[in-house]
């Protein structure tokens, strides 16, 4: 079987679909040598690529050359323009375009200077020029297809796969249109250049060039003009094929010869096959070799309107009235109606509205018909669907489909019947017998499609930029983000020991000054409590010393038989025993009344006790440290603190809860007659020292744990708590006196003991946090107090001085237990003292003075301080 190469060297033509045999009236023009017009006085040349692709290089008032470059641009379509003639650019602006509808499109109007002056060509060769060089030469030369479609020649002689065939379309099936014919014959030679150029590029295996049998003067001039290249020679072949329109279609043509169809969609250069008209291996010659732009073309002006038909180089951008006028070519036929002028053939060629329009590089033939040669426009009728356009269709469509829908202005569905693949031959319009412009309707709808093909497009265009837009954003917020952490990675990085330790020290100041704004407030609150602590023992010192003296004297009924106990005891034995026992007697009235002020004062009760305390511990011990009776001295002023403690607990106590304090002084009294009327009973027994420190280490423990019992518990009721604790004391003391020891120091441990777990136990109950402080002072007092009860004990007794320091104690427990008498008493006892005489007793009245006068003037001072923190 024969191979597609050797089918076409010994031949072999393909039969081609459809098609029609018009009459071809090429006579008129192809009987006359070309010529050449004289230059018009102005040239039109489009500008339709610039603001796509191009942008123009010239200006208004400026001389240009023939040849010379008026557009330069870059793209896969751009094709640049030229001057056709020398002379001056008078305008760029819109002007009627050469199109069948004659709309507007830019124009760049030069005004011929009549001299025709060229621009410098530069001629080269093909072997000083490489294949990328070809190809630039001609795409600034502005080649474009010849044949009427005007697609940019460089990108066919660049195709991205192997070409394998190359067919020179010379077949010019049109009727009236010989400017292929003539070219032939008279620029055979430069055809065959072309060609070779064409070779050079491309390399294909075989040259076809394709003529009709009716043009056998021009096969015969290519033969000849062939030969001349031997290398070429070889490899090219002349093929005659049958006249038939449209045989010169270039997937028609690819059929005929190679017996291939396109499909729809694809292109020739897909199947290693490329078509070139000879007109454009003309064009593509004269660039390369003779670096001359496209800015002429050869045109075939014809019909019996035009009274020298014939083919003439009009250069691009000649007015089409100034060649009808060269030509002598009426306006108007002998009827008096205006001439049609068609662009191209009668077959594919349309009319213009404007024949002020240029001559463009697709421009092929002039036709001016008369009316004898072309029938006058008639009304369409309706389809009868004889099916002769499907008949004739090279394509192989269905037209009257088309038709329908392209009427209906379906164009969705006329483009489903493959719209595209057809070429506008005219064929179907030719055989229509009810005179149906076919093709005009193909053209609308196919404009349509392509608008809306290029709206659709600009959508797409518009979305990609969009999401482009969107995507650099959030590559440019990636960036910084990321540039920022970098960033804060090598400051990391970068800091050292130094830096660390500055940013601590400034962590450090900022903590300081802080801590430095809330300290003022604090040590304010703190020297306030402090100086008010200190006011207030001061004050409830001076406020005792005035009672004591002031008790002296009976204020009431109540106080007389106390006050006369006390001073007929405190009148026995001599006046050194006296001084010592008022002494003992003032500083524990002191103690209590210090007491009583600290309750009062709402800053800080346990601070005040506690001072007190230790006061009435330093005073009991300087003055029982006296040449008096020691032990009796001693074992007086114990219990005095004691009861003083447990009044100053049941003060503090009654502050919160009137109810619960009631019942606690009302028990505390009682339990301070019973702890009196005890140690007055065993004081005179003997003394067991072994066991009274047994006793004091029992009283001691149970004291503590008290106190652990009452703080654990400090949610429960009050008096419930007072009671428990009694009961606890009581059993205490009965657990002890049980014991095989000595009674009298048993009895006055148990005592002591019970006073002090009552005291905790109330205390502990009103103020969770102040009770667990109080209760560790509190508790030291305690053992202090019982290893002072315990270190006396062992001295001798001297049962009066006892009994007297007993009943003292007593009556000032019983005197300043009422809370609500304690602020009377403190601002009334020196006004009492200064009004009331001192009784007549064996005291020292120098002292007695001296204590009054201290007592006022501290009175006065506290009162003074307690203004103005009242103020504050």
């Amino acid at each position: 079987m024969l191979t597609l190469l050797e089918q076409i060297d010994k031949g072999t033509l393909w039969h081609s679909p459809g098609g029609i045999h018009p009459p071809q009236l090429k006579t008129l023009s192809n009987t006359q040598a070309v010529r050449q017009l004289p230059l018009a006085a102005q040239y039109r040349v489009p500008l339709p690529q610039v603001g796509d692709c191009a942008r123009l290089t010239v200006k208004v008032g400026e001389q240009v050359l023939k040849g010379q470059m008026l557009t330069d641009g870059e793209g896969f379509m751009y094709l640049p323009v030229h001057a056709p003639t020398s002379g001056q650019i008078i305008s760029i602006e819109q002007h009627a375009s050469n199109h069948a509808s004659g709309l507007p499109c830019l124009t760049c109007t030069i005004a011929a200077d009549g001299q025709d002056t060229a621009a410098v060509f530069l001629p080269a060769t093909l072997t000083e020029l490489s294949n990328q060089q070809v190809i630039e030469k001609i795409k600034q030369a502005g080649i474009a297809g010849m044949g009427g479609a005007t697609f940019p020649s460089h990108i066919k002689l660049n195709p991205a796969s192997e070409i394998d065939l190359v067919i020179i379309n010379g077949v010019e099936c049109e009727p009236y249109i010989t400017s292929d014919d003539v070219l032939m014959r008279e620029y055979a030679t430069d055809i065959i250049k072309g060609i070779e150029v064409i070779d050079y590029l491309l390399k294909p295996q075989r040259i076809i060039i394709a003529i009709e049998d009716n043009k056998s003067q021009a096969a015969a001039t290519m033969k000849t003009a062939l030969a001349g290249f031997e290398s070429l020679a070889k490899m090219t072949r002349i093929t005659i094929i049958p006249t038939k329109y449209p045989s010169g279609g270039e997937k028609q043509l690819i059929q005929i010869v190679t017996g291939k169809e396109i499909h729809t969609g694809s292109i020739p250069a897909q199947q290693g096959i490329v078509v070139h008209n000879v007109g454009t291996a003309f064009a593509i010659q004269d660039a390369v070799l003779n670096g001359k732009p496209l800015i002429e073309r050869l045109v075939t002006i014809t019909g019996n309107q035009v009274s020298q038909p014939g083919n003439y180089w009009l250069p691009i951008g000649t007015p089409i009235t100034h060649a009808l006028k060269q030509t002598q070519t009426p306006v108007k036929d002998t009827n008096n109606i205006s001439a049609k002028v068609i662009i191209g053939g009668p077959m594919m060629g349309y009319a213009l509205p404007n024949t002020d329009v240029p001559v463009l590089k697709g421009t092929n033939c002039i036709l001016v018909p008369s009316s004898d040669e072309i029938a006058p426009d008639v009304d369409e009728k309706a389809c009868i669907r004889c099916g002769e356009c499907a008949v004739v269709c090279p394509a192989l469509l269905l037209p009257q489909q088309l038709f329908w829908h392209a009427k209906a202005q379906e164009y969705d569905k006329a483009a489903s019947f493959n719209l595209k693949d057809c070429i506008e031959c005219g064929c179907c319009s030719y055989v229509c017998p009810s005179d149906i412009p076919l093709v005009e309707y193909y053209r609308i709808a196919k404009s349509a499609l392509k608008n809306e093909a290029e709206e659709k497009f600009q959508a797409e265009q518009a979305k990609i930029r969009f999401e482009a837009r969107l995507q650099r954003l959030e590559d440019e917020k990636r960036a910084r983000e990321e540039k920022s952490r970098l960033a804060a990675e090598k400051r990391k990085a970068a800091m050292d020991s130094s830096k660390k330790d500055a940013v601590a020290e400034a962590m450090a100041r900022i903590a300081a000054k802080k801590q430095a704004t809330a300290t003022p407030a604090a040590e304010t609150n703190n020297n306030s409590a402090t100086t008010d602590k200190s006011a207030a023992v001061k004050a409830a010192i001076a406020r005792a010393k005035a009672k004591k003296l002031a008790s002296a004297v009976p204020a009431d009924a109540n106080d007389t038989p106390v006050t006369t106990s006390t001073v007929t005891t405190s009148s026995e034995p001599s006046n050194t025993a006296t001084d010592k026992k008022s002494q003992i007697a003032a500083a524990v009235a002191r103690a209590k009344a210090k007491k009583l002020a600290a309750t009062s004062a709402t800053d800080d009760v346990s601070a005040s006790v506690q001072a007190a305390n230790e006061q009435v511990v330093s005073e009991v011990t300087e003055v029982t440290s006296e040449a008096v009776d020691d032990r009796k001295a001693k074992i007086a002023a114990t219990v005095a603190r004691a009861k003083a403690k447990k009044l100053a607990a049941t003060a503090a106590t009654s502050a919160t809860d009137d109810i619960s304090a009631s019942v606690q002084v009302a028990n505390e009294q009682v339990v301070s007659e019973q702890v009196v009327s005890e140690v007055t009973e065993v004081t005179s027994e003997p003394i067991d020292d072994r066991k009274a420190k047994i006793a004091a280490a029992v009283a001691r423990a149970k004291a503590k744990k008290l106190a652990a019992t009452a703080a654990t518990s400090a949610t429960d009721d009050i008096s419930a708590s007072v009671q428990v604790a009694n009961e606890q004391v009581v059993s205490e003391v009965t657990e002890v006196t049980s014991k095989p020891i000595d009674d009298k120091k048993a009895k006055i441990a148990a005592a002591v003991a019970r006073a002090k777990a009552k005291k905790l136990a109330a205390t502990n109950a009103t103020d969770d946090v102040s009770a667990s402080v109080q209760a560790t002072n509190e508790q030291a007092a305690n053992e202090q107090v019982v290893s002072e009860v315990t270190k006396v004990q062992s001295e001798p007794v001297d049962d009066k001085k006892a009994k007297i320091a007993a009943a003292v104690a007593k009556a000032k427990a019983k005197k300043l237990a009422p809370k609500h008498d304690a602020e009377n008493e403190t601002v009334s006892a020196p006004a009492k003292l200064k009004e009331e005489p001192a009784p007549t007793e064996a005291t020292d009245d120098k002292k007695a003075r001296i204590a009054a006068a201290v007592a006022k003037a501290k009175a006065k001072k506290l009162e003074n301080q307690r203004k103005l923190s009242e103020k504050e």
